[in-house]
C-alpha cells in the first residue's frame, strides 16, 4: 500500500468530505468492493479536470496516472474497466448526487448580498435513445453569477416540468437577499411566492405564456411615464447593442397585482442591435415583473447578468466539455456525469493562476500533474 502525505491526506479529505454521504448503488453480501466508491469518483473528476471525458480515455488516464491518484487514495487494485465507470454512474441516485454536490459548492463560494441567482433549463441531447422510450434529460440549474458557479440543480423529463422543478430547486437554497432571475417558463405566481419566501427577490420574464399580465403591462407603458430609465451602450464583435431599461412603480392600473407576492415595479427592456458590416438593424422588447423597487439601472444590469447562465454554463458545457456529444444513455449516467462536469468547471474557474479559456487549463492539467493538483485544491 502506497503512504500518503499529510499533504495529500488534507487534499483528499477536502475533496470527500461532501461526498462521504453518497450511497455506493453496489450491492455486495460483505459491502466491500473491489474499487471503493470514493477511488471511482476522485479518478473521474481528475480525469475530466484533465480533458478526457468518456470511460475508456478516463481508465487510459487513470492507467498512465495510477502513481499520481495514489498520492491521494490507495488504489490499491488500480483502476476499474470502463463497464465498472459506466455500470456506477448509472446507478448513483442524482438526487443524493445533487445533495454532495450542493455541500460541496456551499465550502467553495458564498452568496453576496443582492447576487443574481440566474435559474434555466439544458436538455442533454445526448442522453436520450431513439430505439426505446427513454427521452433525454432536461436539467433545470441555479447559476450564482458573481461566483460563476452552479448551485444546485434537478432532472425533468420535458421542458414545460420546469414549473415543476424551480419550486424544487429553490426549496434546496439558502438564497436570503439575493434576487432570482427566470426567463418567462417561471413567470408564476407560486414561484414568485417561494421566491419571497425563501427571503430573497425575484425578477420573472413575461411572455404570451402570461397574455393577460403582459398586455396590461404593455398598457400602462402607453398610458405612463416611466419614473426610471437607464440605458448602456455596448460594442463588441462587430455590432454595437443599446439596451434601455424603463421602469414604472405606479401599478394603479394593474388589474390582480396583489396576487403576485410582493410585485412593485414592472420593467421594459427594448434592446436594439446594429451590425456593422451589414448595417442591419434588429429590436427586441421584452417585459418583467419585479419585487425590486425602481431602480433602473440596477434592474437593467440584473437581466442582463442573467444570460451569464446561457454564457458561462450551457454554453461552456456544450462547446468546452462536449456535452451534448456525449453518449451516457444508460439510466442516470447523463444526469450524474452533468454533475461531474459543474464540479469540474467550478475547480477550473476557481484556479486563476493560469490566464485563458477553461480548454487551455484542461490541457495544461493533462500535462502537468502539478496543476492538476492546483486545481483540486481551488
Amino acid at each position: 500500500m502506497t503512504k500518503l502525505s499529510r499533504t495529500h491526506i488534507e487534499l483528499s479529505t477536502c475533496f470527500h468530505t461532501s461526498f462521504k454521504k453518497l450511497n455506493d448503488p453496489r450491492r455486495t453480501t460483505k459491502g466491500n468492493f473491489t474499487y471503493p466508491l470514493d477511488e471511482i469518483l476522485f479518478l473521474v473528476i481528475s480525469a475530466v479536470i484533465s480533458g478526457y471525458d468518456e470511460w475508456t480515455s478516463i481508465v487510459n488516464f487513470g492507467n498512465i496516472k495510477l502513481e499520481w491518484l495514489r498520492r491521494f487514495l490507495p488504489y490499491n487494485n488500480g483502476i476499474p474497466s470502463h463497464d465498472v465507470l459506466g455500470k456506477v454512474f448509472s446507478r448513483i441516485a442524482p438526487k443524493a448526487f445533487n445533495e454532495c454536490f450542493m455541500d460541496w459548492v456551499g465550502t467553495v463560494s458564498s452568496l453576496t448580498k443582492g447576487e443574481v441567482i440566474a435559474f434555466d433549463g439544458k436538455t442533454i441531447r445526448g442522453s436520450g435513445n431513439s430505439n426505446s422510450s427513454k427521452s433525454m434529460f432536461h436539467i433545470v440549474s441555479a447559476f450564482a453569477v458573481e461566483n460563476n458557479v452552479c448551485l444546485a440543480q434537478t432532472i425533468v423529463d420535458k421542458k414545460h416540468n420546469e414549473i415543476i422543478a424551480i419550486p424544487k430547486v429553490l426549496e434546496m437554497l439558502s438564497i436570503k437577499g439575493c434576487v432570482v432571475t427566470i426567463d418567462a417558463m417561471g413567470c408564476q405566481k407560486n414561484i414568485a411566492k417561494k421566491i419571497i419566501d425563501k427571503k430573497a427577490d425575484y425578477i420573472l420574464m413575461v411572455k404570451d405564456n402570461q397574455k393577460g399580465l403582459k398586455k396590461q403591462i404593455e398598457k400602462i407603458f402607453d398610458i405612463q411615464k416611466e419614473c426610471q430609465t437607464n440605458e448602456t451602450t455596448d460594442i463588441g464583435h462587430g455590432r454595437v447593442e443599446t439596451r434601455r431599461c424603463d421602469v414604472i412603480d405606479n401599478l394603479r392600473f394593474l388589474d390582480g397585482k396583489e396576487e403576485w407576492r410582493a410585485l412593485t415595479s414592472v420593467v421594459k427592456l427594448t434592446s436594439t442591435r446594429h451590425i456593422k458590416k451589414t448595417g442591419k438593424e434588429s429590436k427586441e422588447i421584452r417585459y418583467y415583473i419585479t419585487s425590486l423597487p425602481a431602480d433602473a439601472e440596477k434592474l437593467n444590469k440584473d437581466i442582463r447578468a442573467h444570460w451569464r447562465i446561457e454564457n458561462n454554463l450551457h454554453w461552456s458545457l456544450d462547446v468546452q466539455f462536449n456535452e451534448d456529444k456525449a453518449l451516457k444513455k444508460k439510466d442516470y449516467s447523463a444526469a450524474n456525469f452533468n454533475i461531474i462536469y459543474k464540479i469540474a468547471m467550478t475547480m477550473i474557474t476557481k484556479e486563476i493562476t493560469v490566464k485563458g479559456s477553461k480548454n487551455i487549463k484542461r490541457q495544461k492539467a493533462a500535462l502537468d500533474d502539478n496543476y492538476r493538483e492546483l486545481i483540486l485544491k481551488s
